[in-house]
Order: C-alpha cells, then sequence, then structure tokens
C-alpha cells in the first residue's frame, strides 16, 4: 500500500477513456447466459469487473433486469443488514467562483441571493436539525478563495460544539467541499472530520472541460485526485459521485469503477460511499432543464443495482433529487444511505419561506419531513433507520471497516446499534404514529436476533435507553 507523498504530485489522469469504450463496447449486446454468468459471480459478493458492469446496464432483457435487481438488494442485505443510515445535507455558503453550466452556484448567476453563514447563523441551523432528531451531517461549501481549509475547519468546529435540550448532538460531521492540497485535508482530519466527499461530476474529461467553464474546478486533473490527497493526509473514508445526465452514463459508472479501483490499488481501500445524483433544475442552469443524456427511471435504477453488484462493500447514497415515490423502489435494489427532510442553500432549515430557487443549489424532488420518511422507512420497508457512528468514533474506519464487512462481522455490529440510535429517536423526537410502528419494528428485529449474547447486552441497553441513557452502542 502506497503512503508516498509522491502521490499528491503526479497528477496523472488514471481514467483512460480508450479503455473504458472497449469495455463499453466488449459486451455491447450481451446474451442472456452471459448475463447470468456475471449474476452468478456478483451473488459472491466480491464485486465486478467494469466490462462485467457494462455488460448488465447494456442488458435490453426486462426478466433478466428483475434478476439484476433481486441480486442487489440480496447482496445489500447479506452484506449490511436491514438497516439504512439517515442523514441531512447542510449548506454553510453557496458563494462560488466556478463557472459550471448545470449549477445554480455557478458565479456567473447574478440572481442568485449569496450567503455565507455566520456562527450565530450555523448555530440556528444545526440546533433546528438536532430538534428534529438528525446525528449526522453533510456540509456542503460552494468554491471560493476567502473561504480556505482554516475556515471550513472552524465551521465544523462550531456544529460539533452547539447541543440541545434533548439528546441534541450532531455526531459525525462529514464534508463536501472543493478538492484541497494535502495541508488542507490535514486540518480538516485535525477536527475531526468524518467522510470527505467530492464528485468528479462526469469522467469523460471533454464533456468536463465544456462544462466547467471557468474557475479552479475546471482543472479535471487535480479534482481526480482529491480522493488521493485526503488519504495521504489521514482522511480514510472519502465518498465519490458522477452527476447523471451530462454524459452517458455507462461511460460514467466505468468511471466511478475505475477510481474505485485506482483508491484500491494506492491506499488499500476503495471509497466508503458513492452518490449518484440526476441532474435536476436550478436557477438559470439552461442544461439541467434539458439534460444532454437523459437517463429514464429504469435506467437509473439499473444503474444503482449494478453499483451495488460492483462495489458491494461501498455505501450507496440517495438524495432528495429523487421523488418520494421512486426513492422508495431505490430503496429495493441496493441503498445503503439516505438524506432525510433536506434543504439545499444556506439558512434554509431556519428559514420560515423554505422553498427559495433565488438560493438554492438545485429543486427537491422529495420533499417529506424526517419524520415522515422514517415512518417510510420503517412502516412501509421494514428497514431500521440508522444514525449509528459508534464505528467512527471506535477506529472502524477506512481499511479496517472493509476488512469488517468483507468477512460480515461489521453486521454484528450495525444492526444492533443502528437499533439502538433508532429507539434513542422514537424516545426523543418520533410522533405518536411513528413511534407506534418502530417500536413494534424493533421488537420484531429483538425477537428474530439470532446471536443469543449480542441480544441480551442490546435488550439491556435498550431497557436503559428506556430508563433515560443516551447514545449507547456495542
Amino acid at each position: 500500500m502506497k503512503k508516498d507523498s509522491s502521490l499528491s504530485e503526479d497528477l496523472h489522469s488514471f481514467i483512460d477513456e480508450r479503455v473504458i469504450r472497449e469495455e463499453m463496447t466488449r459486451f455491447e449486446n450481451p446474451d442472456p447466459g452471459r448475463i447470468r454468468e456475471i449474476l452468478a459471480k456478483a451473488k459472491e459478493k466480491q464485486g465486478l469487473d467494469p466490462d462485467e458492469a457494462a455488460a448488465l446496464l447494456n442488458n435490453k432483457d426486462r426478466d433478466l433486469d428483475e434478476a439484476i435487481f433481486e441480486t442487489a438488494i440480496a447482496n445489500k442485505k447479506a452484506i449490511y443488514g436491514n438497516r439504512l443510515v439517515v442523514f441531512a445535507p447542510l449548506y454553510i455558503t453557496n458563494e462560488c467562483k466556478n463557472k459550471c453550466q448545470y449549477c445554480g452556484f455557478k458565479a456567473s448567476n447574478k440572481e442568485l441571493d449569496r450567503r455565507t453563514l455566520t456562527s450565530e447563523e450555523l448555530k440556528k441551523e444545526v440546533e433546528v436539525l438536532e430538534d428534529i432528531g438528525h446525528k449526522r451531517l453533510l456540509l456542503v461549501y460552494g468554491e471560493h478563495p476567502k473561504l480556505g481549509a482554516d475556515w471550513i475547519a472552524q465551521t465544523v468546529r462550531d456544529v460539533y460544539a452547539v447541543t440541545t435540550a434533548k439528546s441534541g448532538e450532531i455526531r459525525r460531521v462529514n464534508i463536501n467541499c472543493a478538492p484541497l492540497d494535502v495541508e488542507g485535508f490535514r486540518k480538516l482530519h485535525e477536527v475531526g472530520i468524518g467522510t470527505y466527499q467530492c464528485f468528479q461530476e462526469t469522467y469523460h474529461k471533454p464533456t468536463y472541460e465544456k462544462l466547467h467553464m471557468a474557475g479552479p474546478k475546471r482543472d479535471y486533473t487535480w479534482r481526480l485526485h482529491a480522493m488521493h490527497r485526503a488519504q495521504e493526509a489521514g482522511i480514510d473514508d472519502v465518498g465519490m459521485g458522477a452527476l447523471f445526465g451530462v454524459y452517458d452514463p455507462v461511460f460514467e459508472v466505468l468511471g466511478l469503477l475505475h477510481h474505485a479501483r485506482q483508491l484500491e490499488r494506492d491506499w488499500g481501500v476503495g471509497p466508503h460511499t458513492i452518490s449518484f445524483p440526476r441532474l435536476e433544475p436550478a436557477l438559470n442552469a439552461d442544461i439541467a432543464y434539458n439534460p444532454p443524456y437523459p437517463t429514464t427511471d429504469h435506467e437509473f435504477k439499473k444503474i444503482v443495482a449494478v453499483l451495488r453488484l460492483a462495489v458491494p462493500y461501498t455505501g450507496l447514497i440517495l438524495t432528495t433529487r429523487e421523488t418520494a415515490e421512486f426513492r422508495k423502489e431505490l430503496l429495493e435494489v441496493g441503498v445503503s444511505q439516505l438524506s432525510g427532510g433536506s434543504r439545499t442553500y444556506p439558512g434554509a432549515y431556519a428559514d420560515p419561506e423554505y422553498d427559495r430557487p433565488d438560493v438554492q443549489q438545485f429543486c427537491v424532488g422529495d420533499s417529506r419531513s424526517l419524520d415522515e420518511v422514517i415512518q417510510s422507512i420503517a412502516g412501509e420497508h421494514g428497514y431500521v433507520p440508522s444514525w449509528c457512528t459508534a464505528c467512527y468514533r471506535l477506529g472502524r474506519t477506512g481499511e479496517h471497516f472493509m476488512e469488517l464487512a468483507k468477512t460480515g462481522f461489521i453486521q454484528k455490529f450495525c444492526l444492533p446499534n443502528g437499533l439502538l440510535t433508532f429507539k434513542e429517536y422514537l424516545e426523543d423526537y418520533a410522533s405518536d404514529e411513528t413511534k407506534v410502528l418502530g417500536e413494534k419494528l424493533i421488537k420484531s428485529e429483538i425477537e428474530n436476533y439470532p446471536d443469543p449474547d449480542r441480544k441480551k447486552l442490546l435488550t439491556d441497553r435498550l431497557a436503559r435507553m428506556e430508563a433515560g441513557e443516551r447514545d449507547l452502542y456495542l
């Protein structure tokens, strides 16, 4: 495993368009037998080669598509169990020097109301989020020279410092910000961030250069190596993503897989999470209203399922860009993390007006409250909503986390800790209807828990939570 600072200086592109094109066409019209062979391999939960992922995406047989979906959810449940991680994005600033054609935050958008939260405004946002039950936040930043690593690090300290009257506290702060140098990432690592998240947007370099007309984000290769620099700085959980709709979706999936493989080769561990947002309407962003490569719901569902099969131990994040109904459908093909009650502009959670296209990055498809999302997860799907942060606080991150996940050992922690955080939510934040559904689900999970010793530990901790204790985990 490399741990060499020269990685941050070796800014070659490890995305080879010629190789990806060959992989895309190798099984351009796959026969049913080949698809079944690939699914048989996928069931072993060792991942897929990029050309095998392309074959599944190229499949036109709807019955075999259903087999792809069934294999994806079976693998997800085998690895992560019956739980879904819940978080909220918190926008800190929409100031930005980039000119990205698809984004409402672009510097050329003169109609956008530019905002950067003050420390007091940030505190109010966090208090609102804590008072509805959130424990995990993703802080989101525009890219502006005056807002550097020191300032970002201070906002992280500010978020961690906020507590409210219930059991309100943020226990995991993830970051989505522009790529930094190694020293900048070290500053974020020192203040205790969890995952560093950065999306390449498109792995097709000509398209990337066309979409990013000006600003620091125009540098494709600097952005491509952001995860490497974060790893070099000690941040061992990183999250990547592509923006679907701007280029060929099969190319983008393969780009993600090659990026993941490069991280695995260089650092011994691939991405902790992968995100797959689709273009949504944004103020003064024409391309967002007319995606060059529109992706149907069925195609998008297949993208999610194939990612689950190709990188089975990676968290797959579903945002509120999608509608409530379609999000419910996507939960059944391998999603393991989702946002709930999201708002996409600085100051949104404390803003009584809420729907503000003049300040937000994009339009939200699922506007349900957190409690409504939790009610759906638990009541309609029978999944355990989880706000667990135990692994991060106990050092089960990066390569260590992946080692645990690949042996199945992580399920001994994920489900019980998820149940404990769900119990905390039910005790302190849930509506009466959600609490009834949630208690029923917890009872069912306890009755069917296979390990008697851990079942006893779990039952004891649940009783202690009913008596008033909080933040208990295994």
